[in-house]
């Protein structure tokens, strides 16, 4: 990819150092936050700006192409979360301990089952930060 390090730059600051999906913050991952194209450059997506986002590893690897995902409620296809059109807290919602992330939506429910955002090393972490006093984020 051969964003510029301005294009870079501006997606972490408005993203404010978290992953869009999961909101796992930069200060607390072991890898660098990567930048994601929200709709695939496979599929027709651009490298700009309002089409992309700031993603952790694990969010970015299990959405890789993915633009649909299956809603577990309806079994029907829906268009994953998109952070460029949508805002998260719209679309999830996280557990009274902090260490889950529920859909609201198709379009929530399909995102964390797309991107397995309930894994079992990330559903590990949260628990820590949670004890830590580090999660969940305050605003979404």
């Amino acid at each position: 990819m051969s964003l510029s390090q301005d294009t870079r730059e501006f997606v972490r600051q408005r993203a404010e150092n978290r992953c869009e999906y999961c909101q796992s913050h930069q200060n607390y991952t072991m890898g660098r936050l990567q930048i994601d194209h929200v709709w695939p450059l496979a599929e027709g997506g651009s490298d700009e700006s309002d089409n992309l986002c700031l993603a952790c590893e694990l969010c970015n690897q299990y959405k890789w192409a993915k633009t649909t995902g299956i809603d577990p409620q309806s079994s029907e296809a829906i268009e994953l979360f998109n952070p460029r059109q949508q805002r998260w807290s719209d679309h999830f919602v996280w557990s009274t301990d902090g260490v889950l992330i529920h859909g609201l939506t198709p379009c929530g429910r399909a995102t964390v089952e797309a991107l397995r955002l309930n894994n079992p090393l990330a559903v590990t972490v949260r628990r820590n930060w949670v004890i830590a006093g580090w999660h969940p984020p305050s605003h979404n």
